[in-house]
């Protein structure tokens, strides 16, 4: 929409003043002029910031023989290569899953693959306009078994080009997840004092319910999902929950002192 001339519009940051010419002689009440403004000026200059920008995430990789990444990678909605599906977008407006791009589950996995030199490879389906993972690190889908991708502990219901993550997300690519058993999840103290016995727990991350027989740092856990371990040396030890059958747990860091 153009703007009436006898109008004159003045940004100083967020605060715009708006004035009527001297034909008119008045100016209007500070109601009016943002009324008027809002309906001037495009949806980008409302003050409402891009979605699309850098952002930190939680991101885990589990393969089939071991945790390939573990850690938080900055990533934003961008172009993406590989070399099954080409190039395409990769932003969250995929399939017209959001209206506005962010940073979504397949970039972060490209972004940490480039920064910590890991290869990954997709197919790219025009029908869903996503990718589809077929390797990750030489963790190859057979007929029985592929990624899957989880948000927060929960199967995504859309592709990862699709998926838009904020900083309090965590992304799980898991090798075989259609078949897991468990998505197990390990909580417990991030520093404990040497000879002290010290209490972890292991859950199911998608339903919370406590699982037992699974393997932490060489004990197991019990029916109410309890593992109790006594560090016998000071240092940082990296805790991980395992178990035949499920997704390994997420690693819990202990400084021991």
């Amino acid at each position: 929409m153009s703007i009436p001339p006898f109008i004159k519009i003045l940004r100083r940051d967020a605060l715009y003043l708006i004035f009527l010419g001297s034909n008119v002689g008045t100016m209007f009440s500070l109601a009016t002029a943002l009324l008027c403004v809002s309906a001037l000026l495009p949806h980008a200059a409302r003050g409402i910031p891009a979605k699309n920008h850098p952002t930190l995430v939680n991101l885990r990789i589990e393969g089939a023989k071991h945790t390939i990444f573990e850690s938080t990678v900055v990533t934003m909605g961008h172009n993406l290569t590989t070399a099954s599906g080409g190039t395409h977008h990769c932003d969250g407006t995929n399939f017209g899953a959001n209206k506005f791009p962010g940073p979504t589950c397949t970039s972060a996995l490209n972004d940490a693959a480039a920064a910590h030199g890991f290869q990954w490879d997709a197919t790219f389906f025009t029908e869903f306009d996503d990718y589809f993972i077929t390797s990750i690190d030489h963790t190859t889908e057979t007929d029985t078994k592929s990624w899957g991708l989880l948000l927060n502990f929960n199967l995504t219901q859309v592709g990862g080009c699709q998926q838009e993550v904020n900083g309090t997300d965590h992304i799980l690519w898991a090798f075989d997840a259609f078949n897991a058993k468990h998505f197990l999840k390990l909580d417990g103290p991030t520093e404990v004092k040497k000879g002290v016995p010290a209490t972890f727990v292991v859950t199911d991350g998608k339903t919370e319910d406590f699982v037992e027989g699974a393997s932490v740092h060489g004990k197991t856990s019990g029916a109410n999902g309890a593992v109790v371990i006594t560090f016998g040396t000071k240092g940082v030890e990296g805790l991980k929950a395992t178990l035949d059958g499920s997704i390994r747990s997420n690693r819990v860091d202990v400084k021991v002192y």
